[in-house]
């Protein structure tokens, strides 16, 4: 047997991940710019991955085959794109023998060397990296990862508003001093909804290229990490009514708890925490956004090294910071650092103990926000 011929790094590309809008967008630009200007739709073979269940998937995958074993139409390069492929995961579909089976075949054409003129790109929302397909594949394609950021984490503001500043850049909208970032926190991780936002503000604006924070707060509507976020603001304005009625929708909704005290309050409290500890030794610039960054850039290391920083490290993730600041004068600095601790021993009993997860954290809350003797 002949050995397998070498394959072109960008004749075969796979892109997937579980921000879907991503993955879509960037495999329709790329399967774009593989087609050959002069070929129009008859340069490629899109084949929709979408499959009903695993018998459905090995058809796909048979339809895929036949397209990469097929000579262009009009000769010059062809693009065979399967598109939203949902058999690759050990879930619906891609349980079957037929959708493995399938896919495998598809790896060994692969394998065996595509003609020169045929390019393959494969979307999915995942794939499964333990079966062998997976591993084949990986060592034959390029692979790109769009995957939502971890609501969770702190920081995960930067990654989402780097590409919401390149769509406004594109669209020509500015936006005022934190209305961007404002935007980035009540649409969430939501790729999606993070478009069709942009859309309505630009709609909105007409030839006003210029979207304030008003403008944001009466247009764009919330996602679960806009609600998330809307759970922090009552707990910066010591709502503990509005605190305990978010806490009540969002675990109705089946949200996990862990998620919830780390997502919205643990964040919220450590900034609160950190800006109130701030500005009770230095004076801070609390007018607007960007005299808020230079004042914290003008702050000796020693009393800044804490505070989180951006992930490329350029400076700091100061926006919570910045939010926080108004709300400081709710709490006086030793309830915040009981607070602190307090979420500490909360996170203890929703790991380590059998107690109601609802419970725990409606206890957290009226700790956090009642007024008077705790």
């Amino acid at each position: 047997m002949p050995p397998p011929k070498k394959i072109v790094a960008s004749q075969v590309n796979v892109l997937l991940g579980s921000d879907e809008a991503r993955v879509k967008e960037a495999a329709l630009m790329l399967v774009r710019s593989l087609t050959p200007a002069d070929s129009g739709d008859f340069g490629n073979d899109v084949i929709d991955g979408t499959a009903d269940n695993a018998e459905h998937a090995g058809i796909i995958c048979s339809n895929v085959r036949m397209a990469l074993l097929t000579l262009p139409f009009f000769g010059g390069t062809k693009v065979v794109w399967l598109k939203n492929a949902n058999f690759l995961t050990e879930s619906g579909p891609g349980r079957g023998q037929d959708a493995v089976n399938g896919f495998e075949k598809i790896i060994d054409i692969v394998e065996s060397g595509l003609g020169a003129d045929v390019r393959f790109v494969i979307s999915a929302t995942g794939i499964d990296k333990r079966r062998s397909a997976y591993k084949r594949l990986s060592k034959v394609a390029s692979m790109e990862v769009f995957d939502k950021p971890d609501t969770s984490k702190a920081g995960w503001e930067q990654g989402v508003l780097s590409e919401a500043s390149r769509k406004v850049k594109a669209m020509g909208i500015t936006f005022e001093s934190g209305a961007l970032e404002l935007l980035v926190q009540m649409a969430g991780d939501d790729t999606r909804q993070m478009e069709n936002e942009l859309e309505k503000i630009d709609l909105y604006l007409g030839e006003r290229r210029r979207a304030g924070l008003n403008t944001v707060r009466n247009l764009v509507s919330m996602s679960r990490a806009g609600v998330l976020w809307d759970l922090g603001n009552a707990i910066g304005k010591r709502d503990l009514k509005r605190a305990l009625e978010l806490l009540g929708t969002l675990m109705y909704q089946g949200q996990n708890a862990i998620g919830l005290l780390l997502a919205a309050v643990v964040p919220r409290v450590r900034s609160l925490l950190l800006i109130k500890d701030l500005g009770s030794r230095y004076k801070l610039n609390k007018f607007n956004y960007s005299g808020f960054c230079s004042s914290l850039e003008a702050l000796p290391s020693t009393a800044t090294s804490h505070l989180p920083r951006k992930k490329d490290g350029t400076g700091f993730n100061a926006y919570p910071l910045f939010l926080a600041l108004p709300e400081t004068g709710n709490f006086t600095l030793e309830e915040l650092h009981d607070g602190y601790k307090a979420c500490l021993a909360a996170n203890a009993k929703l790991v380590t103990s059998s107690l109601d997860a609802k419970l725990v954290l409606e206890r957290l809350l009226v700790g956090l926000l009642s007024r008077g003797p705790r």
